[in-house]
This record gives structure tokens, C-alpha cells and sequence, in this order.
């Protein structure tokens, strides 16, 4: 009986081990929400290098503007320009996005997705635009230079 009670006992205790979140599992999700943050930071800026150099080659993009797609090893970069000819072609300026609290981060070894709730700020003719209550997710991949975008997606409510 004692012998049934401890290797119950080890079991569970090795279970419980393995399923509960570690620091590194915690760390990662500080790292990669962190990374998100910091390109979102760089979009607001208007610094366009910086927030395709936070996408992986390759990478893929789903947006709500035409061609709605991007994919490739210049997909963020290719969205770029796309975005960038939607806004003169719009009258569309001072694009700002606001992340909120995160609805969802998971980390996988080297894979992560996350989603926040976000909004879009923007001038259209000089007149203040909101798209609000959208979703903003993210598939990132760890690298050795740390974690990058590898696919992002908005979803305008």
C-alpha cells in the first residue's frame, strides 16, 4: 500500500512538473510580447525599416487593404509598400496602433502566437479615423538573434 501511495505520489509530483509554466516558459512570453511591442513601437514612429526588419524571411501578412496577402522572404517589406501606396492613394496619415493586454500568448520551444486586441488611429483627409475593437495575432519564431515576426495578421471587427 505504501508503495502504491509513492509511486502515485511521483507521479503526480513529475506531472505536475512537466505542465506547469517554468521561467523560461515565462521569460519567453515576456520576450515575445516584448518583440511585438518594440515593432509596433517602430510603426508608430513612421520607422518602416525597423518594422520589417522584426519579420522572419520568410514571413506572411493578412491585412485588411489590397492584395490582403503578403508572403515570401520580402513579405513585410512587400506590405509595406503596399501600405504605404494605400495611404497616398487614401489621404491616410499618422497611422498609430494600440496594443492592449494580450488575449492569448503561447511558447512552444521555438515558436510563439499571440494576440492582443488593438486599434488603429489614423488622419484620413485631415479628419480622426479609429478602426477599434480589431485583433492583431502573431506567429513569431526564436532565431539566434532572438524572436521575429514570422507571420502577423489584423482583424478589423
Amino acid at each position: 500500500m505504501r508503495l502504491q501511495w509513492l509511486s502515485a505520489a511521483s507521479l503526480s509530483a513529475a506531472i505536475a512538473l512537466v505542465c506547469l509554466p517554468g521561467t523560461a516558459a515565462a521569460s519567453d512570453g515576456s520576450d515575445v510580447t516584448a518583440t511585438i511591442a518594440r515593432a509596433v513601437a517602430a510603426f508608430n514612429k513612421g520607422d518602416m525599416k525597423t518594422w520589417a526588419a522584426a519579420c522572419a524571411s520568410p514571413a506572411a501578412v493578412i491585412d485588411d487593404f489590397p492584395p490582403h496577402e503578403w508572403q515570401g522572404p520580402t513579405a513585410c517589406a512587400d506590405w509595406v509598400s503596399a501600405y504605404t501606396a494605400y495611404c497616398k492613394k487614401m489621404a491616410i496619415t499618422d497611422g498609430q496602433v494600440t496594443l492592449g493586454r494580450p488575449w492569448h500568448v503561447d511558447v512552444t520551444g521555438a515558436r510563439a502566437y499571440a494576440v492582443f486586441p488593438a486599434t488603429f488611429a489614423f488622419l484620413q483627409k485631415g479628419k480622426p479615423m479609429k478602426e477599434a475593437a480589431a485583433a492583431f495575432t502573431f506567429a513569431l519564431e526564436k532565431t539566434a538573434a532572438g524572436w521575429l515576426i514570422a507571420g502577423w495578421a489584423w482583424g478589423q471587427h
